[in-house]
């Protein structure tokens, strides 16, 4: 009878350990943003031309990842820096429009970030710098009863590729990050 008990308590201590979750480094760093913001489809920039007011506004990165301002029509935003983007502003501007051009290109709205699974309002939110997967949780609204509440699964879009992995809730959020609460079992 002992021996039947102590492999009951086995099996549910084996039960019990592949339940918790296992993080290894690997794991989440793949996820983990390297380098200077990089621009995507539903942010809303900022762009200044110094001396040309009529230029100067609020431009929102379209869907095909471009922005579409006057005299330089469009000019793909996707993947590149704020930096980058101001130099090539000012680059088609001086292709006989300006003679010296100085533009500033700044973030004015992150696109939003999402949150599904076991929380009590899933949906989208706007980003707000410095937060993580616990923040993004809170915002949503806490989680259910049945929310996991140590880890979650967090997609992103690396190098225009897809990767998900799952993460500890101090993990840090990025903007078009999508977060997935899962379901506790015990």
């Amino acid at each position: 009878m002992s021996r039947r008990l102590a492999s009951l308590a086995l099996a549910a201590a084996m039960m019990a350990g592949a339940c918790a979750p296992q993080y290894q480094a690997t794991e989440y760093a793949l996820a983990q943003p390297e380098g200077a913001y990089r621009l995507a489809s539903g942010d809303k920039l900022r762009i200044i031309v110094f001396g040309q007011d009529n230029l100067s506004n609020i431009y929102a990165v379209d869907g095909s990842g471009k922005i579409s301002m006057p005299l330089v029509n469009t000019i793909m935003a996707q993947g590149r820096t704020t930096q980058q983007l101001a130099r090539d502003i000012e680059a088609k501007l001086r292709g006989g429009y300006l003679r010296e051009p100085k533009v500033s290109v700044e973030v004015d709205t992150y696109r939003p970030f999402f949150v599904l699974g076991e929380v009590t309002n899933s949906g989208q939110f706007p980003f707000v710098s410095g937060m993580t997967v616990q923040t993004a949780v809170a915002i949503a609204g806490g989680f259910t009863p049945r929310g996991q509440r140590n880890s979650a699964e967090v997609t992103r879009q690396i190098d225009g590729q897809t990767v998900t992995a799952s993460v500890p809730i101090t993990y840090p959020v990025q903007p078009g990050d999508t977060i997935v609460i899962k379901e506790r079992w015990f």
